[in-house]
């Protein structure tokens, strides 16, 4: 089996980890920050927006369980990929929302979902969603690791 790595930004990343992490063919999660320009930030740094983080969920997954077409079309569904640096009442820009790309290919099909989306007129506002080439992944404190199911919550709700 060859795993892959998929790494998205969406908001508060305690219920996008929790939907990702309920996903047939995901191995693994992890949220986190990336994006920024401050080595090894912490949440409180990460939540003044000024180390340009993002928070995100970086998961494993098996692409012969689950494709990351597959992914990012949840991805899409999961939060409002319109509104910029924000989701729901979490204001800033590590509440972008973005796609980390692991490779050429990944890169590729995010653009290409992306012009699909906005073409379809699926959404009343275009996309603003960031493509960024992923770059050093900081794991969140452990008390952020897999929080809704710690807490004994589901971040499926979120999902229409």
């Amino acid at each position: 089996m060859s795993e892959q790595t998929a790494t998205f930004a969406a908001g508060c990343f305690w219920g996008v980890e929790d939907i990702f992490l309920n996903t047939p063919g995901v191995l693994n999660t992890a949220v986190g920050y990336t994006g920024g320009h401050l080595e090894n930030p912490s949440y409180e740094q990460v939540c003044t927006g000024a180390t340009g983080h993002a928070e995100v969920v970086q998961l494993t997954f098996d692409p012969a369980a689950v494709g990351y077409p597959q992914l990012l079309e949840l991805f899409f569904k999961l939060h409002d990929p319109t509104t910029k640096n924000r989701q729901g009442p979490d204001i800033g820009t590590q509440y972008r929302s973005a796609v980390f790309y692991h490779s050429e290919e990944q890169k590729q099909q995010t653009e290409a979902l992306i012009q699909t989306l906005n073409d379809s007129g699926k959404f009343t506002s275009p996309i603003v969603t960031q493509i960024a080439p992923a770059t050093v992944f900081y794991p969140a404190e452990a008390y952020h690791q897999q929080y809704f199911k710690k807490k004994g919550m589901s971040g499926c709700h979120t999902l229409s």
